[in-house]
Order: C-alpha cells, then sequence, then structure tokens
C-alpha cells in the first residue's frame, strides 16, 4: 500500500500537467488567437478614417455583456496562456536528440516570441484598455490616441512605432506556430507530409496577418498605408493625416481626465 500511494501520485501530478500543457495548447489557439485576430482586423478600419474605426470600436463597446465577454473570453484565457506559458519557458530545455534542427529552433523561438509578446500584450493593453476601464480614455480617444503615439519620436526615430511592429512580428510569430504546435499535439497533423503542409499554412497565415497588423501601424504613424492599400471610404473622412496638421493635434490625443 505504502509503494502504491507515490506511483499513484506521481500519475496525478504527470496528468495534471498533461492537461494543463492541453489547455494553455487550447488557449493559445483558439481564445487568444481568435482574440488577436479580431483585434487587428478591427484595428484596420482606421486605413478607412477614424469615423470608421469609431464606429467598429463603439459596435463592440455597446455589445451585450461585453465585462463578461471580455473577462471571461479574452483576459483570463490570456493570462493562463501567458503564465503558464512563463512556467513552460522557466522550465524548458530544448532537445536537439528528440527533434530535427528546424523544429528545435522553432521550439527555442516559440519561448523566445512569447516572453516578448507577453510583454507587448501587457503594455498595449495598459496603454489603451486599461485606461478605458479606469475612466481615463474614452472610446472615440482611441484614434488621435493611436496616431499622436505612433507618429512620436525620439531623436528622429518612431520608437513607438517600432516597439509595435516588433511586437506584432514576435505575436503573430508565437501564434502561427502555436498553430503547428497545437495541430501536432491534438493529433491532427500525424504524418511528416502533413506536418509540413501544415508548417507552410500556418506560415502564410503568419505573414499575412503580421501584413495586416505592421500595414495598420505604419497608417498611424505616417498617414499613410502600404501602397495598394483601399483609403479612406468617404471623401472628406478624417485620418491621421488630418489630425498630425491640425492645430487641436495635441488636445485630440490627450486622454480625457474624469
Amino acid at each position: 500500500m505504502s509503494e502504491a500511494t507515490p506511483a499513484r501520485s506521481l500519475f496525478h501530478k504527470s496528468r495534471r500537467s498533461f492537461l494543463l500543457r492541453k489547455l494553455h495548447s487550447l488557449t493559445g489557439a483558439l481564445p487568444v488567437g481568435g482574440f488577436l485576430l479580431f483585434h487587428f482586423w478591427t484595428n484596420a478600419k482606421a486605413l478607412q478614417g477614424q469615423e470608421r474605426f469609431d464606429a467598429a470600436v463603439s459596435e463592440i463597446s455597446h455589445m451585450p455583456y461585453l465585462p463578461v465577454l471580455e473577462i471571461g473570453l479574452v483576459v483570463l484565457p490570456l493570462a493562463f496562456h501567458a503564465l503558464y506559458g512563463v512556467k513552460l519557458v522557466l522550465e524548458g530545455k530544448p532537445n536537439v536528440g528528440s527533434y530535427t534542427f528546424s523544429r528545435n529552433w522553432m521550439y527555442t523561438m516559440q519561448r523566445v516570441t512569447g516572453v516578448l509578446a507577453f510583454a507587448f500584450i501587457g503594455f498595449h493593453l495598459w496603454q489603451y484598455w486599461a485606461q478605458k476601464w479606469l475612466g481615463r480614455m474614452a472610446p472615440e480617444e482611441f484614434y488621435p490616441r493611436l496616431c499622436a503615439d505612433m507618429a512620436s519620436t525620439v531623436g528622429g526615430v518612431p520608437v513607438i512605432a517600432l516597439v509595435y511592429i516588433f511586437g506584432i512580428a514576435a505575436s503573430v510569430f508565437h501564434f502561427a506556430n502555436g498553430l503547428w504546435g497545437f495541430c501536432f499535439s491534438w493529433g491532427v497533423t500525424v504524418s511528416r507530409r502533413a506536418q509540413r503542409m501544415a508548417a507552410v499554412v500556418f506560415g502564410a497565415v503568419g505573414l499575412v496577418v503580421f501584413v495586416l497588423g505592421a500595414n495598420t501601424v505604419i497608417y498611424f504613424a505616417t498617414g499613410a498605408p502600404f501602397p495598394g492599400t483601399p483609403g479612406p471610404a468617404a471623401e472628406g473622412a478624417r485620418t491621421c493625416a488630418d489630425i498630425a496638421a491640425g492645430p487641436g493635434r495635441a488636445s485630440l490625443a490627450a486622454p480625457a481626465s474624469h
């Protein structure tokens, strides 16, 4: 009886670790990954002018049970995925003998980009989402604030915009490579051929998502998106270029005090 107890305890510990890893993989692919795509798509409305962007933000702000949805479907899954991910980073030991060199490299990059994405998303949430919750910024102030923040420079260098581009790159790589890991760990891609195809597909998805996010940052920073990207939906729509040229830029960019 005394010999069975440690074995049973070890089984429970290993099973708990297995379930937590599965939950970590699931939260990264579905609620967190879905929110990332939705967030980039909503922010891309900025390319069509402030009116379209404000309308998209207002539509989200007036969703029924928004606080419950934000906490239950975004904040809690994101917090679990991030904190358990940090635990995995601290415990992780890349094993070159068990994986091909490329997958071992991806394993390492997944951990590195996870830490970078964690720091970036935390910074972004504090800058905007938390300020809205604290009553320091109204939803209609997001657009001019983003224009001002992304266009700001230190010694002529757009530091905030560069932080966002690198942060988006880390987040998207972590998401796309995480989708490969999700399919592998959940038995979706069993054969080597399926795994190679998944790497190509998710790599292409990651590239498209990165371009979508980076294009929005560049627009906020310069007032002009990538060539060929649709401009404002209506003639006379207010854009970042108008805000930068207007005399009231400073007052528009400053968060409201309540």
